[in-house]
């Protein structure tokens, strides 16, 4: 008998007399009562004590702040399916910097490896937990190019902000390859001396669109 086989046996008799489940208690806050404005604040709080870099700016405003971010970026990467209203630099549409990755047109890792800056667009916030979710929609792409830069540039709609995560999940698709992040990549080594980038970017600057 293998091993497998073994463990499905035992759990098949551990079940054998259908125990009923158990009814789970859901008396959890399911909803926050903060308002836009609120949101905001409390996600901005959030981020700023995560160390990350936060502008709250009009939609019509995005790109021009996008390309404040990209001053200094030898290069960037962005997602096939970005807000192209978001796209205009000072070096105009064909701006010999930019980089695209889709599915059907992945960059390698080598290649990211050696792009500075990401920009994605963004599924859903937490204000209470400063958390910012991607799903690997079209306006945020793959997971790598989100994780391999140094820089990861995210935009977040005002009307994405939700208060508390349970308000978060009900917007998901928990099918889709899900990444929370919450504030630059960091973790401390065994003297608690802080290090950062170890598993994603360095720095993350938050666009908040109005």
């Amino acid at each position: 008998m293998s091993a497998r086989t073994e463990i499905l046996e035992r759990i098949h008799g551990a079940l054998s007399d259908r125990p009923e489940v158990p009814t789970v208690p859901r008396a959890y806050m399911a909803e926050s009562e903060l308002d836009e404005a609120e949101l905001i604040r409390l996600l901005i709080d959030r981020l700023v004590d995560y160390k990350a870099q936060v502008s709250v700016v009009d939609h019509q405003d995005v790109s021009t702040r996008i390309n404040e971010l990209l001053a200094g970026a030898s290069s960037y990467v962005l997602p096939s399916g970005l807000d192209p209203d978001w796209l205009t630099t000072a070096e105009g549409k064909d701006d010999h910097r930019r980089r695209m990755d889709s599915i059907d047109a992945p960059l390698g890792i080598s290649e990211l490896d050696n792009i500075d800056t990401v920009i994605t667009g963004s599924a859903v916030s937490v204000a209470e937990t400063g958390t910012i979710i991607l799903d690997g929609s079209p306006n945020q792409g793959r997971r790598a190019i989100s994780l391999v830069p140094d820089h990861h540039i995210c935009v977040v709609r005002a009307g994405d902000i939700v208060g508390i995560l349970p308000e978060a999940l009900r917007r998901l698709d928990g099918t889709r390859p899900i990444t929370m992040i919450s504030g630059p990549s960091a973790t401390s080594d065994i003297e608690l001396e802080r290090v950062e980038g170890v598993h994603g970017p360095r720095r993350l600057d938050v666009i908040i669109a109005r």
